[in-house]
């Protein structure tokens, strides 16, 4: 069993930067492909990024793709997404997420999730 905890997120202006971090414990954390989706309000969840095993590849959703970079510390157990230029349009609530699916949109463990807002 995974257990996931998010943290960083927060109201913040159009153009402004946030960064998320998850917690993992639980699990032996480098051997776990770990990932970020959203779900925005009326809207279905969609995938964010994610970051392989130890951690060589990304992989980003088109409209996050130059603004946002997924990232992990194996040594403390944490995934984190830095998001940079945000726009109003990515208002939702982000979920970690250990084994992540995007062609699926599903994963096998997922935090609580972290609200983040973007005024324009």
């Amino acid at each position: 069993q995974v257990r996931l905890v998010e943290s960083g997120g927060g109201l913040v202006q159009s153009g402004g930067s946030l960064r998320l971090s998850c917690a993992a414990s639980g699990g032996t954390f480098s051997r776990i492909p770990m990932g970020w989706f959203r779900q925005a309000p009326g809207k279905e969840r969609e995938f964010v990024a994610s970051i392989s095993s130890p951690g060589g590849f990304t992989y980003y959703a088109d409209s996050v793709k130059g603004r946002f970079t997924i990232s992990r510390d194996n040594a403390k157990n944490t995934v984190s997404l830095q998001m940079n230029s945000l726009k109003p349009e990515d208002t939702a609530v982000y979920f970690c997420a250990a084994e992540p699916s995007k062609l699926t949109n599903s994963a096998r463990y997922w935090g609580q999730g972290t609200q983040v807002t973007v005024s324009s």
